[in-house]
């Protein structure tokens, strides 16, 4: 199973990053973490806890490409495993592409499948909660927002 989801953002490509790697101000914008232990950087593994559930998600990091691309990565290859990556893709007009997508495998989740939420709401939210922080973030820094709704 795949979901996956895209918004153009009225700001840099770095903005977008600095919010994506602030695990301390992670749950200022977005909902859907209470808090992230860690730092988000190549190579580690963070805690992450999000409402509703007792359960602590722990992805490593990894592929990162400052301000383009990075993979949070968890589970067991061929039993259950999440990846989810994040893509930046910075515009000429100052604006940023960004796209999100997480890829679950493995023979448990075929049989969990069916007790995971729907994720696209889920994703929906995600991305439009950093597209209001970063351009927030944008106009505050002086960036152009360039109308983009």
């Amino acid at each position: 199973m795949t979901c996956a989801v895209e918004v153009n953002i009225g700001a840099s490509a770095e903005v977008v990053w600095s919010l994506l790697t602030d695990a301390k101000g992670f749950s200022r914008w977005n909902p859907t973490v209470n808090h992230i232990e860690g730092e988000i950087r190549e190579g580690e593994r963070l805690k992450i806890h999000v409402p509703g559930t007792s359960r602590i998600f722990t992805p490593r990091v990894s592929g990162v490409v400052p301000a383009r691309r990075m993979i949070w990565s968890d589970g067991f290859t061929g039993i259950f495993k999440g990846v989810r990556t994040f893509m930046l893709n910075p515009r000429d007009d100052g604006t940023t592409d960004f796209s999100m997508e997480e890829k679950f495998s493995g023979l448990m989740f075929a049989l969990v499948k069916g007790m995971l939420p729907d994720f696209g709401p889920i994703f929906e939210a995600y991305a439009n909660n950093l597209k209001r922080e970063a351009e927030g973030l944008g106009r505050a820094g002086g960036e152009a927002n360039h109308g983009v709704h």
